[in-house]
């Protein structure tokens, strides 16, 4: 196991005694309100130690693990999860944003945390509660209705605030006193990350963060994919859950009113229906039977009205109809017209039979009316007996129903959402941006800036045990056989390099040769070349035009400034005296001749960096400063630098060699004739460069000359 493995094993631990201990600082908070009976919570310490020393995952679990047991000792304690979650995320935001620690942030943050859960609590008690007023904050809603505020839902939310005001700003100060004295050593342990990889630096965490995609990120993705599949998940949930309740409710109320009715039933004597509608409350047993009927109404909040009618084709005959508090009940006798919800019933009850429960909204609300046939000892019915349920209080429950169902879901989905996220987080998106970084940064410019690359690379040592770890495993072998490939590449053209300058002075070897005068020519004045490209550069001296390409272009063109003599005569080459004016003509065109022989060679070829400056300086090396010289008369600037610099390594060579025509010259002589000529035969710069390496110079010049001697 590597040393990375070992501290994220090591962190997870961390994380399992942080929660856990976070659970239990929350459930301490829940027993000293439960002993003491405070109208406090003071049940989120743990959750704001969880979410800051260890970050969001840890807080959320820790907030709903503690509602979850909670549930278990008190009633709609689990449906409050949401707000200990929510509680966590605010406050790992504030951690992210270093608000902690800092009174002035502290005294803001308290407030905003306590009117946000505040107003979330009162909703939720609210609706659960079926709007009415209700939890722990009841005692002092109450208070403040009584002080003048008539509207309940307003005194609710203002005695949640002020509840919540203080339990935050007790659980704020334990939660200060705790982060003042925690050791950093327990805090570094505390915080877990969930990295399968080696630590980053902090310059490469924050570029991988940085990291931009064309369109849309993967995280951005996963978020919409899985928040879209989760709402239609929940929504569905949702619907088909409140249809079950409602059906299920519904089957309550249509059982609660057969009850009803066939005790209503029981009650009634059905042969003296006929004397009920007659006599009314005179009626012997009337005023019984209506106390009874009565007694069953009121039995249960649900029932709303109990009434028995003889149904005729001229309308409902009322025998009995109980009075309520909105209304008087009909007198028996009176006619009530057939309601439009019951009109495909009338045969049905013409004929005395029992219809299914009917459910109606209409002036008398919206009601479950069930109807049962009263018989005679004839078998004759005589009327029918009904009960009608309130289904007022469905859509009561129903919202209490569907806010805990919400509330729960909501609860799970950012669960969900956080885990999900986190391992994406962890698992996917932080290897791969890290891999494409270092990807990204690789440096191909030098063979130890290749192998530092490989290294890093090596020293993600991603192990998420997954597709991505066989996908960097893979990217790692890539990696280092692209790069045996690129040194294996490096040394040959290295070699091919080697072998390309050694056939150049090869050939420049055999062009001078044939010139019996110039011994060492070649090699002496690419010594000189190289010494003036060095002190040009050391001097900052045409730095924009002097670069490393320029000057090691340069020196592997340098052997081939005089390749045209190869087409001149041996005759003018090798002369005893000096030649006459033909003969100098016929050597003059070895500028030209040089140039078109490398030219061709330029065409063979698709890297011509050298063979162009080796062209320019064959051309244009006897050109002078004052444009007197040969073959084009060009001056100053017009002459490229690199024949500049050949020229005054050539004339200096010449000067210091023996010739057939000459003896010559000394050193001292050599560099005054140089040093004359500057602004007419030669670029000054040049000799600038030249005169202030005259040690360097005297060295090459002294070595030649021993190996002659």
């Amino acid at each position: 196991m590597s040393a990375d493995n070992k501290n994220n094993t090591q962190s997870i631990k961390g994380m399992l005694v942080l929660s856990i201990i976070s659970v239990a600082l929350n459930m301490a908070g829940v027993v000293i309100t439960a002993v003491f009976k405070l109208p406090l919570y003071l049940d989120t310490l743990g959750t704001i130690c969880a979410a800051v020393f260890g970050g969001y995952l840890p807080g959320i679990i820790v907030g709903f693990v503690t509602n979850l047991i909670r549930g278990a000792i008190v009633d709609n304690s689990l449906f409050y999860g949401i707000m200990n979650i929510l509680t966590a995320i605010i406050c790992g935001f504030a951690s992210n944003k270093g608000w902690f620690g800092k009174l002035k942030n502290t005294l803001i943050f308290v407030p905003v945390l306590s009117l946000i859960i505040a107003l979330f609590s009162a909703v939720l008690t609210w609706n659960m509660n079926n709007a009415n007023i209700g939890g722990i904050g009841l005692p002092v809603t109450k208070k403040l209705i009584e002080q003048g505020i008539s509207n309940r839902f307003a005194a609710m939310i203002l005695a949640e605030i002020i509840l919540e005001l203080t339990d935050k700003t007790i659980i704020i100060t334990l939660f200060s006193i705790i982060l003042k004295y925690m050791p950093e050593s327990v805090l570094n342990k505390l915080k877990y990350t969930g990295n399968w990889q080696h630590q980053l630096t902090d310059e490469m965490a924050s570029a991988v963060k940085k990291s931009e995609c064309r369109s849309v990120s993967l995280r951005t993705k996963v978020v919409v994919i899985l928040s879209a599949s989760a709402i239609l998940i929940a929504g569905a949930s949702t619907v088909i859950s409140f249809m079950l309740y409602k059906e299920s409710i519904i089957d309550d109320h249509i059982k609660l009113a057969n009850g009803i009715t066939k005790l209503a039933i029981d009650a009634i004597d059905a042969n003296k229906v006929d004397e009920y509608i007659e006599k009314g409350e005179a009626a012997e047993g009337y005023k019984e039977t209506e106390e009874r009927l009565y007694e069953l109404r009121d039995s249960s909040p649900d029932v709303q009205y109990i009434y028995v009618y003889r149904i005729m084709k001229d309308g409902c005959h009322a025998v009995f109809d109980l009075d309520t508090d909105e209304m008087e009940g009909s007198e028996p006798d009176d006619i009530i017209e057939f309601d439009p919800s019951f009109e495909e019933y009338i045969p049905d009850l013409l004929a005395g039979k029992e219809i299914k429960p009917i459910i109606s909204n209409d002036q008398y609300g919206w009601l479950l009316t069930v109807y049962k046939p009263i018989y005679d000892d004839s078998g004759k019915c005589t009327c029918y007996a009904a009960t009608d349920i309130s289904m007022d209080l469905l859509k009561t429950y129903g919202i209490s129903f569907m806010t805990k169902l919400c509330s729960m879901l909501l609860s799970f989905f950012i669960i969900i959402m956080a885990v999900v996220v986190w391992l994406i987080e962890y698992n996917v998106i932080l290897p791969v941006n890290t891999m494409a970084y270092s990807a990204g940064a690789f440096a191909y410019n030098s063979e130890e800036a290749r192998e530092g690359s490989v290294e890093r690379i090596k020293q993600l040592e991603i192990t998420t045990g997954d597709e991505i770890e066989n996908l960097y495993n893979a990217f790692v072998k890539t990696t280092e056989d692209s790069m045996s490939y690129v040194a294996d590449i490096q040394n040959k053209t290295e070699q091919i390099s080697k072998m390309q300058n050694g056939l150049i002075l090869v050939l420049a070897d055999m062009v001078e040769s044939r010139d019996k005068c110039t011994g060492d020519h070649v090699k002496k004045t690419s010594a000189y070349v190289s010494i003036i490209l060095d002190q040009l550069q050391e001097m900052g001296l045409y730095k924009d035009q002097v670069t490393e390409k320029f000057a090691d272009n340069m020196r592997n063109a340098s052997p081939l400034h005089d390749i045209g003599k190869i087409h001149v005569s041996d005759v003018i080459l090798n002369k005893p005296g000096r030649l006459n004016d033909e003969e100098f003509e016929i050597m003059k065109t070895h500028t030209t001749l040089g140039s078109q022989i490398i030219d061709k060679a330029i065409s063979m070829v698709t890297d011509s960096g050298y063979l162009r400056e080796a062209r320019d300086i064959s051309e244009y090396h006897h050109e002078k400063w004052d444009g007197k010289g040969y073959p084009h008369g060009l001056a100053g600037e017009e002459i490229p630098l690199s024949a500049r610099i050949m020229a005054v390594a050539d004339v200096f060579d010449a000067l210091v060699s023996r010739r057939s025509y000459k003896e010559p010259f000394s050193f001292e002589k050599a560099m005054s004739i140089i040093d004359e000529e500057s602004g007419t035969h030669f670029d000054p710069i040049i000799v600038d460069a030249f005169v202030a390496a005259k040690d360097k110079v005297r060295k090459v010049a002294q070595d030649f000359e021993s190996k002659y001697q």
